[in-house]
């Protein structure tokens, strides 16, 4: 990635979510939901635990083996008296931690940080297990969440409909709040003018990996709320809009890194498509090469 790598969101030492993590014996990482409580700011056992059922569900929904994910254990905590007792537990995979932060408070910004790092770290994975690494490459990454983005767009656009969202206009000041949340009150023309684009082209097709992974952070903010909270009115959207778009900034500046308005600005991504549609039609002319 850009400036702020893949790295940076998941191996990066000042990261809350890489202090609390541990290793097996057998050299296998989890995470104690017990720490992840206290890093995600649930005050009490009870609280997480609705969004872990929701989380076992998810991932019994997604063809997955919970017990492999979900691991039931046990966890000596210190109580005020100092005395200790054992309390339950769960040693998480990175998997089962990215569906739990999934199925969190959208409206925490640990919850849209650790979105954030357990999103990439699962990637990461995906691709290691695959032994695709090569499809970690920028170029990839952009195409990878250009499209993603695209389609949670589209998602976005949907839900805020039913917020009173509805002319093009309405989305179009709907989203510049977003970006106005995210960029530090940047808007959409603002953020096309300090990249020095000509008019037809589109800022999106303009952003790194990063940069993209950010917007697509805020939109799945943004979505999840609105959904969540039924919000009708659009004002209330915009205001929502908004104030995901901050907690996103919030969350990379947590992780101490670049903020979007000062990350690069690569050549169009429509170049990349083009580049990848020849080599498909390469390999179709050329299936043995």
């Amino acid at each position: 990635m850009n400036d702020i790598d893949s790295d940076t969101f998941s191996e990066n030492s000042n990261s809350p979510f890489e202090v609390i993590k541990q290793v097996d014996l057998e050299g296998n990482e989890f995470w104690s939901a017990r720490d992840l409580m206290s890093v995600l700011e649930y005050g009490k056992w009870e609280n997480l635990s609705k969004v872990i059922i929701k989380a076992i569900l998810a991932c019994q929904n997604s063809g997955q083996d919970s017990d492999n994910h979900f691991q039931r254990a046990t966890k000596i905590i210190i109580l005020g008296s100092a005395a200790k007792r054992e309390a339950q537990d769960f040693h998480l995979s990175r998997y089962a931690c990215y569906l739990i932060v999934q199925n969190g408070d959208p409206s925490k910004t640990a919850i849209a940080l650790g979105q954030t790092y357990f999103a990439v770290q699962t990637h990461r994975q995906e691709l290691a297990d695959r032994g695709d690494l090569s499809a970690a490459s920028e170029d990839k990454q952009r195409l990878t969440l250009r499209q993603r983005l695209t389609d949670k767009n589209r998602d976005l656009a949907s839900s805020a409909k039913k917020s009173g969202v509805v002319t093009e206009q309405d989305f179009a000041i709907f989203q510049n709040h977003g970006y106005q949340g995210l960029y530090n009150g940047l808007s959409a023309q603002d953020i096309h003018k300090r990249k020095a684009l000509k008019k037809s082209a589109k800022i999106l097709d303009h952003m790194g990996s990063t940069e993209l992974a950010a917007n697509y952070f805020r939109a799945t903010q943004a979505n999840d709320i609105l959904t969540r909270d039924g919000i009708t009115e659009k004002l209330a959207a915009n205001n929502m809009h908004y104030r995901a778009g901050k907690v996103v900034r919030a969350a990379i500046e947590e992780l101490g890194g670049t903020m979007p308005e000062n990350l690069p600005t690569p050549d169009s991504i429509k170049k990349i498509e083009r580049e990848e549609r020849k080599k498909l039609k390469l390999q179709k002319q050329n299936p043995d090469n």
